[in-house]
């Protein structure tokens, strides 16, 4: 009766670590945020941008050095042979890491030209990406032929992301700029 009460109590423990499990492993998936942004055109409407933007968290370990003070005691013959020993605080470096975590951000793209054609020929996207730290970059694209074009930019630890939609020529926008529009705002 004995043995069969184990058994039964062994049966018991493992179907609650096999319901606990999955609960577990899907408490510490890591945070993502996927949206669509757009359609934004320039004043004149000939050009259009809309998209894709996706933010994903990821894990990975930040490794650094760390200073211990140690008090050991150092021994040594002097010149009879004696034995002498003194207390010396040393300085130890270890090396250390620990889990840190940055969002990395995916933006795709879909550039449209509907005037492909006279002076203004070409139509721009200019994305502006604001860290977290308050720093700012733009990636710019064009399109300066009749079919829709894709396009695609990666980074991380972004606060804001803004398009500017414009018509120009090819070598940058000159006008017609929609302004600034919100692709993604970090919460």
């Amino acid at each position: 009766m004995r043995f069969v009460s184990r058994i039964l109590i062994g049966v018991a423990a493992a179907t609650a670590v096999a319901i606990a499990a999955p609960a577990a492993a899907s408490a510490t998936t890591p945070a993502s945020y996927e949206a669509g942004w757009g359609a934004y055109f320039s004043t004149d409407h000939d050009a259009k941008a809309q998209g894709h933007v996706s933010v994903d968290q990821k894990k990975y370990k930040d490794w650094y050095w760390k200073t211990y003070w140690v008090k050991k005691r150092v021994c040594w013959k002097d010149a009879d042979g004696h034995k002498k020993c003194k207390w010396v605080t040393q300085k130890v470096k270890k090396h250390k890491w620990e889990w840190k975590y940055e969002d990395v951000f995916t933006v795709r793209s879909k550039l449209t030209n509907d005037k492909w054609w006279g002076r203004n020929r070409c139509a721009w996207e200019v994305f502006k990406v604001v860290t977290g730290e308050g720093d700012t970059y733009v990636k710019r694209f064009k399109n300066c032929g009749e079919s829709p074009k894709h396009f695609s930019f990666s980074g991380t630890d972004a606060a804001h992301i803004y398009v500017d939609v414009s018509r120009g020529r090819a070598w940058g926008p000159t006008g017609k700029h929609s302004g600034w529009k919100d692709v993604y705002h970090a919460a």
